[in-house]
């Protein structure tokens, strides 16, 4: 009579202890269910056509907040990809596509992130700012090739990758082909067609992230915030043969809002 006792407390208990738990809210879901929440994906509709960019919000919190506030706010309806460098990136988001290709508003910049583990290969989707690390805002740009030199490294900050073009690659390499030149206030690399962004459109829901939760990758570790406030290195040398080679004399994605001129590359 003992022994029955004994197995059937043993086996009630844990049953009485998880109804206990589930009734006060407690049980966490599977870790499988945590991690099925979609990113959320954006529609570029540009003159010469659309791709998709997935953004990773997990990995940049601040930024794909930022800009999917724009993106809800139509600011992209009517810009300009205004920069144009082969071999390197388009950028735009900025300007009006009328003359006089004015710079719109924007609201106040975001933390850099760049020290996420996201690295700016061909395809990835970055933030354009000025020589402050922290002075980037509505404007991005999307690497035509592997960038390296716009990576963050231990001495210096580098620019925040964001998302990726997941479909329409080929929309983006074809604007990265315009012929480009001084353009209405554009002194350079500027398509002499203009590239218009029509709209920018949210296609997936996005889920709320928290910014605490979003640390640096693994084995990356983000600059100290002691260089927060300074320019950003000029990029180390181009060897023989890397695509880097072929764009040596291309600024970096900057934020003409910034009022500043950022360091060629070198």
């Amino acid at each position: 009579m003992h022994d029955r006792n004994w197995r059937f407390t043993r086996r009630g208990a844990p049953q009485a202890a998880l109804a206990l738990i589930a009734g006060l809210g407690l049980l966490a879901a599977p870790p499988a269910a945590r991690s099925a929440q979609p990113n959320p994906e954006v529609r570029v509709n540009t003159s010469m056509g659309s791709f998709v960019i997935e953004l990773r919000p997990r990995r940049a919190p601040l930024t794909v907040q930022d800009f999917l506030h724009y993106v809800r706010s139509g600011f992209y309806t009517n810009t300009l990809f205004h920069r144009v460098v082969a071999n390197f990136i388009i950028q735009g988001g900025g300007h009006e596509a009328t003359p006089p290709y004015a710079l719109k508003p924007t609201g106040p910049p975001v933390v850099n992130e760049s020290g996420n583990g996201l690295e700016n290969r061909a395809g990835t989707v970055g933030l354009a700012r000025g020589p402050n690390p922290d002075s980037g805002t509505a404007q991005f740009y999307v690497n035509l090739v592997d960038n390296p030199e716009l990576d963050p490294l231990p001495t210096r900050w580098g620019y925040t990758v964001f998302g990726k073009v997941i479909r329409g690659m080929n929309v983006v390499e074809r604007i990265g082909m315009v012929p480009t030149g001084a353009f209405g206030p554009f002194k350079s690399y500027a398509p002499l067609k203009p590239v218009v962004i029509k709209s920018i459109q949210l296609i997936t829901p996005a889920k709320p992230h928290a910014a605490s939760a979003a640390g640096p990758a693994p084995g990356k570790t983000a600059p100290p915030a002691s260089t927060a406030n300074k320019p950003a290195a000029a990029a180390p040398a181009a060897r023989a043969g890397d695509a880097s080679a072929t764009k040596t004399s291309a600024p970096k994605p900057e934020s003409p809002a910034s009022g500043a001129t950022p360091p060629p590359k070198s």
